[in-house]
């Protein structure tokens, strides 16, 4: 079973928002000769790799809900210029949007396991997908969703 990450998305204020984020990134992965990627840099290490890069994600919390994912391809570790030890999580070109989930702040991350990620939203019918988001956030707030 894999083992999942979940982070806040500081500095993006909706799902739109990552998507530009991810999309730019990738393009400057493609130029540069490598296949379409984003990159997040932090500064924990997660002692789980193994579970993690076998089918993964980085679950991302927007505006204190769990909003979308991102496949996780690899994870490096380096040390950066000031001799701190960070890690590189490298992510793949998609942003899935999931159901929309409340999380309560939280630094770094934190393990995420797969009874307690949300569904992608595209499993949940193509009716759902096509709703305002207002209305998914309101219909899951009420357990309908």
């Amino acid at each position: 079973m894999a083992l999942h990450l979940i982070k806040l998305c500081v500095g993006a204020d909706s799902i739109d928002d990552l998507r530009e984020w991810v999309a730019e990134r990738s393009l400057r992965a493609i130029a540069a000769g490598f296949e379409p990627h984003s990159v997040h840099t932090t500064r924990m290490v997660p002692k789980r790799m193994e579970e993690l890069l076998d089918g993964g994600s980085l679950y991302w919390v927007i505006k204190g809900q769990v909003q979308a994912r991102q496949k996780l391809l690899g994870i490096e570790t380096f040390t950066d210029g000031e001799g701190i030890s960070r890690c590189r999580l490298m992510l793949g070109p998609e942003v899935i949007e999931t159901a929309v989930q409340p999380k309560r702040p939280f630094q770094g991350w934190r393990y995420y396991t797969e009874d307690d990620v949300p569904r992608d939203l595209m499993s949940l019918g193509a009716g759902v997908v096509e709703m305002p988001a207002d209305l998914r956030r309101e219909l899951t707030e009420l357990g309908l969703l």
